[in-house]
């Protein structure tokens, strides 16, 4: 604990501002960067040399590892940031061993996070599996007009094990900024997977995300929504439940995608709630042969409290995937393909960017409508880098704020590797591999967003995504979503990060593997685990009128 508690301290001093002018970026604003993410102590189970969590096994340990995946959300009318992400648990990061965990940012600064609690044996009092659960995931977090955070989440037990059952999706909400949490709609699920064991697979639910109507005078104010996606085999169909007396209870969940209006293949959900108090939901629709059908990005609005939805339309065809899972350079997999948000300033402004993949690299492109997702803008790419058609720029998370403001973030790798001790051995100077995080802000003054100026750098430094490449008790530390060690193909640096904006800042929860850990490596020296660094980006430098 005392150990903890230094690392705590050196970790949070961790701030760093400036503007990062530096090659590849034309334009620079000022922002902060703090790592967000500090050892805490929680409870999860331990891996054996096999990757495989034993029922029974579940106690308390560290988790000072990797922080991979993130989401924030910004308190309406204020500046208290509530973030999320996945907590790795001890040593195990390559038996893809991790947690829930949330970050409490009052005001924009750090101030401590904790492991999302009723998941786990400590914190339920219990071994039995469930309410105890290998594993929690898929970060993601909305507020209501009370102070209350919300978030839905997937307890699941190691489907590369022989456990039961699969997962279930819950939600869970906090009334002090992530501090503590309880599990709403009375402690039960809101779908339970009926599978016998977690190797078998016909009903998995994942992909889950959470809103919240924070129109102040909706009739449907506060209410929460919850989406989630089923995979059965060759199909997956997107669920929702409703919230109307802020997540005591729930109703019962419904489909609302059907394959004879969008494919087989529907999931990557965002929901989403513009400022008329209308629920709208985006979606990745995937053909079951890449080769013979276009992958499509839907959307779809409720005006009637998620009670129906109108009638699925594309908003923009013949999107660009992968045909495997990583990128060509990298053994990380890539991510989520798109990102949506409606405007709290317009009803039915809608701005929704993705990636697309040209056969050779990524690009991050923009769409909007103004209509309620009627029609859709051209899609314009948002990375301007002078090599961008040799590097790769993906992840997009995209974000609307008030008084118009819109801004769209991104991964992104225009510029060589630095030769600094956090790269491993061998990547400085390679191209199209370190990753910074670019942002492009846009102002919608009622006729749609307009960019407001180019790409902005808000990564202090680039960084690894190899990394960490160190052992610790003869266990590597690179987070292995293939759950092996060496981890060769699969990794895992997350499939999304967090975008919010303020009514003064726009503010990214990311990954960044630069800031060295308190944790010696087997090999010497720090290991270089990925953390969660928060950038604060005024909006008063982009301009007054922003």
């Amino acid at each position: 604990m005392r150990r903890i508690a230094i690392a705590l301290i050196a970790v949070c001093a961790c701030a760093i501002a400036g503007s990062a002018s530096a090659s590849g970026w034309t334009s620079s604003v000022p922002f902060a960067n703090v790592v967000a993410s500090t050892p805490t102590i929680g409870a999860s189970y331990p891996s054996d040399a096999t990757g495989a969590p034993h029922p029974g096994a579940c106690g308390p340990g560290s988790f000072n590892s990797n922080h991979s995946e993130s989401w924030l959300a910004v308190q309406p009318g204020t500046e208290n940031i509530v973030g999320t992400s996945k907590f790795f648990f001890g040593p195990w990061s390559t038996f893809y061993n991790f947690d829930l965990g949330s970050y409490t940012i009052p005001n924009g600064t750090p101030a401590g996070d904790n492991q999302v609690q009723g998941y786990d044996c400590v914190s339920t009092r219990t071994q039995a599996m469930p309410p105890s659960w290998t594993n929690n995931t898929d970060p993601n977090v909305a507020w209501d007009l009370e102070g209350r955070v919300y978030q839905t989440t997937l307890p699941f037990n190691a489907y590369w094990t022989n456990l039961h059952p699969n997962s279930a999706i819950d939600l869970s909400y906090s009334d002090d900024m992530g501090r503590h949490w309880v599990k709403g709609n009375g402690g039960n699920d809101l779908e339970q997977s009926p599978n016998s064991s977690s190797l078998q697979l016909g009903h998995v639910e994942d992909k889950e995300w959470v809103a919240v109507n924070d129109d102040p005078l909706s009739p449907y104010r506060d209410h929460v929504y919850a989406m989630w996606s089923v995979f059965n085999n060759n199909t997956t169909k997107i669920r929702i439940a409703v919230s109307r007396d802020r997540g005591q209870t729930f109703s019962k969940a419904v489909t609302i995608t059907a394959p004879s209006q969008t494919g087989p293949s529907n999931t990557y959900i965002y929901p989403s709630v513009d400022a008329a108090g209308a629920v709208y939901i985006a979606f990745v629709s995937f053909p079951l042969n890449k080769n013979k059908a276009p992958t499509t990005i839907y959307v779809s609005r409720s005006t009637d409290d998620g009670q129906t939805f109108r009638l699925f339309l594309a908003a923009v065809k013949n999107v660009g995937v992968l045909s495997a899972t990583d990128l060509p350079n990298t053994i990380f997999r890539d991510g989520i393909t798109e990102s949506f948000s409606a405007s709290p300033t317009y009803p039915g402004h809608l701005y929704l960017s993705y990636e697309d993949w040209d056969g050779t690299q990524m690009d991050v492109k923009f769409t909007q409508s103004t209509d309620g997702g009627l029609t859709w803008s051209i899609p314009v790419v948002v990375n301007d880098a002078a090599n961008s058609s040799t590097t790769d720029q993906f992840q997009p998370a995209v974000a609307a704020g008030p008084n118009g403001a819109v801004a769209v973030a991104f991964y992104d790798r225009r510029q060589a590797c630095p030769n600094d001790k956090s790269v491993f051995k061998g990547d400085a100077g390679r191209t199209n591999f370190c990753i910074d995080t670019s942002l492009q802000p846009y102002k919608d003054s009622g006729t749609g967003a307009a960019p407001v100026g180019g790409n902005v750098r808000i990564s202090q430094f680039s960084w690894d995504p190899d990394q960490p490449q160190q052992h610790v008790g003869g266990i590597g530390q690179y987070p292995c979503a293939a759950v092996e060690d060496p981890c060769t193909t699969d990794g895992f640096i997350g499939d999304y990060f967090g975008l919010a904006v303020s009514t003064g800042n726009i503010y990214a929860l990311m990954i960044s593997t630069h800031y060295p850990s308190t944790v010696r490596a087997d090999e010497g020296g720090p290991v270089y685990y990925q953390q969660q660094v928060l950038a604060t980006v005024p909006r008063i430098d982009f301009g007054t009128g922003y």
